[in-house]
């Protein structure tokens, strides 16, 4: 599956115009492998090692063409870093209070808040963002061991 969404998000850049360099290709690749959500400084240490010569700045900017062309959504927080999400179809995350940690989940129920929204306010809707916080199962555990 992860080889078929890298093979059609560089052939929806290649359509545009979009050149494919090595870095390019190795950060849509790792944002297609990550679950995690990452931010740009984890994309640029995770690959730093394979790409001594690219820069945060580089990844920055693939980023932006990324999210330009439909391919990621930007997940912007209160804490001023945002994180990068593979978009494969519409989901929502819960994140955790304590660690941060981001997990996508879907449900097919709220498929209908848009419409709902439009119908009621008159508003054209471009789209939604829901996030439910908590405590992940990890920091659960850790917190109950220094109890």
């Amino acid at each position: 599956m992860t080889e078929m969404h890298l093979r059609d998000a560089l052939d929806n850049l290649k359509s545009t115009g979009v050149r494919i360099t090595p870095q390019r290709h190795a950060i849509l690749e790792f944002l297609i492998q990550s679950m995690i959500h990452p931010t740009a400084d984890d994309i640029y240490r995770a690959l730093e090692g394979k790409f001594p010569n690219m820069s945060v700045a580089t990844v920055y900017n693939n980023l932006r063409v990324f999210r330009e062309a439909g391919l990621v959504k930007e997940l912007t927080y209160g804490d001023s870093s945002s994180r990068f999400d593979f978009v494969t179809n519409d989901h929502y995350h819960i994140i955790c209070d304590d660690c941060g940690k981001i997990v996508d989940f879907h449900y097919p129920g709220l498929d209908e808040v848009e419409h709902l929204a439009s119908h009621v306010t008159g508003f054209k809707v471009n789209s939604h963002r829901m996030e439910i916080y908590g405590t992940c199962p990890t920091c659960v555990t850790q917190a109950s061991k220094v109890q």
